[in-house]
C-alpha cells in the first residue's frame, strides 16, 4: 500500500523535527502494512513557505539517513498545498507544481475559513494538466451541514482523500461522523494517515493493523496503487 499524505521529512514543516523522528514514523508506516511512502510537506506561505528545493534537500537528507539505517525503502516528495492567493497567483504565473503520481497534486483548504472563489483553482489546474486531491475533506468543518456541497467539489474536479484517523475519535466525532458518511456515499478516492508525530502512530496502532487497512482499501476500492504507476 501507498501512503502519499504525511509530514515525515526532516524540519520543514509541522511535521517531524529531525531524520531520527522521521525514522520512527517511517517504521511504524511499514508496521501498518505501508511498503510505499510519498512525502507531502506542507506549502503555506506564511507559515511553512517551503520550495521544491527546501522539499528535494529534506528529502535528500532523509534518504541518506534511511540508506545508513540499511534500508531500501525509497521516498518520494511532493506536497500539500494551501489553496489560498499565492498558490493561485503562482498557478497563473505557471510555476510547476509538485506530483503524488501521474497528474496528481494534493491540496488543502483553511480548517477556520470556507475557501471562497474554489472554482478558480479547480479550473486553472485542470486546464495546465494537473488533477486536484483534496486533502481531508472530513476535516472542513464548514461544510458538515452542507453535505451537498461535497458533491459540488467533486464535481469541480476534486478527487478526496480520507485521513484514516478520521474514522476514529481523534479528531473528534463531527469529523468521525462526516468521515463515516462520505465513506459510505463512496465519495473518497484515497486514504492515508496524514502522519505528523509519534501521537498520531500510536494512534494509528490502537485502532488499525495491517489487515484491517487492507480490508478497508478493498471494500471502498480505494486507488492509493494507482499513484505509482
Amino acid at each position: 500500500m501507498l501512503d502519499f499524505h504525511n509530514h515525515i521529512l526532516p524540519g520543514i514543516d509541522d511535521g517531524a523535527p529531525d531524520t531520527e523522528q522521521s525514522l520512527i514514523l517511517i517504521r511504524g508506516l511499514q508496521e501498518l502494512g505501508f511498503d510505499r511512502i510519498h512525502a507531502s510537506p506542507h506549502i503555506i506561505a506564511d507559515t511553512h513557505p517551503n520550495s521544491p528545493k527546501t522539499i528535494e534537500a529534506a528529502r535528500q537528507k532523509l534518504s541518506q539517513a534511511i540508506e545508513a539505517q540499511g534500508m531500501t525503502l525509497s521516498i518520494h516528495a511532493a506536497a500539500e498545498y494551501m489553496l489560498d492567493d499565492v498558490f493561485l497567483s503562482n498557478l497563473k504565473a505557471k510555476q510547476p507544481l509538485l506530483r503524488l503520481g501521474g497528474d496528481r497534486v494534493l491540496v488543502e483548504f483553511s480548517y477556520i475559513q470556507k475557501p471562497d472563489h474554489v472554482e478558480s483553482y479547480s479550473f486553472e489546474m485542470q486546464i495546465q494538466g494537473y488533477e486536484p486531491v483534496l486533502a481531508h475533506p472530513e476535516r472542513y468543518g464548514y461544510y458538515h451541514r452542507d453535505f451537498e456541497y461535497y458533491e459540488y467539489l467533486k464535481g469541480l474536479g476534486f478527487e478526496f482523500q480520507l485521513n484514516l484517523l478520521s474514522l476514529t475519535p481523534y479528531y473528534g466525532r463531527d469529523v468521525q461522523k462526516a468521515a463515516e458518511r462520505l465513506l459510505k456515499a463512496g465519495m473518497y478516492d484515497f486514504a492515508c494517515t496524514d502522519m505528523h508525530h509519534e501521537r498520531h502512530l500510536e494512534a494509528m496502532r490502537a485502532h488499525f493493523d495491517k489487515g484491517k487497512l487492507q480490508d478497508l482499501f478493498d471494500k471502498y476500492e480505494l486507488k492509493n496503487d494507482e499513484l505509482l504507476a
